[in-house]
């Protein structure tokens, strides 16, 4: 079960009670500190996965304060919620939902990260389904698509767990590890989890997949 803010789709806390007790909450200033921790401990494990800028794209921000506060304006704007993922209150990593569209679509894409020693411990497959029914639900989107590289074993998992269709492949979809990168596309649609994606999991006893 996960509790919320009813009826607030940003900012938002989401708070699942079973051992280990996961929390996803708006990305802050203070997380400095452990997130720049947690990415360099795990920079040789992350590295391959982490989206990078082509040539002629737009500079990132270069300090810690300028990504929250270019987050953060996003989530106000609605069109991203950045969260950070916690594990019994230390961070763990973070789920983010992109490319928020409205109108007639009620789309969005969603992306994550983990510290390795949290991984393995059903956190990331958790996190991810809070978001995803608190998109499906509270924020009022339709679908959520999630696009992962075929070599990400660990990331492939997460959505095997989730029991999320593949419904295609775009070539050179991204620009990952500085290339553009291959990804496979995995959608839930709203209609498909009646009850909630997490629930869904939970029944399955935490694997989905399991059920095929």
């Amino acid at each position: 079960m996960t509790t919320a803010t009813p009826g607030r789709a940003w900012p938002n806390r989401l708070t699942s009670g079973i051992d280990p007790e996961v929390t996803v909450r708006p990305i802050r200033v203070a997380d400095g500190a452990a997130w720049r921790a947690a990415r360099q401990r795990n920079l040789t494990w992350l590295m391959p996965w982490d989206a990078t800028v082509p040539p002629g794209g737009d500079a990132r921000p270069t300090t810690f304060r300028a990504l929250v506060r270019r987050l953060r304006a996003a989530g106000r704007r609605g069109t991203s919620y950045p969260f950070v993922v916690e594990v019994d209150g230390a961070f763990a990593g973070q789920v983010s939902v992109n490319n928020i569209v409205r109108g007639s679509a009620q789309f969005a894409s969603v992306g994550y990260w983990i510290d390795q020693r949290f991984a393995g411990r059903g956190v990331m497959p958790r996190a991810v389904a809070m978001v995803i029914d608190h998109c499906l639900t509270t924020a009022g989107l339709h679908r959520i698509e999630i696009c992962i590289r075929p070599e990400n074993t660990n990331s492939l998992r997460v959505v095997e767990k989730l029991g999320l269709r593949e419904v295609g492949y775009a070539p050179r979809f991204l620009h990952i590890d500085g290339d553009w990168r291959d990804h496979r596309i995995f959608a839930v649609t709203k209609e498909e989890v009646p009850l909630g994606l997490l629930a869904r999991m939970e029944a399955s006893g935490g694997d989905v997949s399991a059920l095929g």
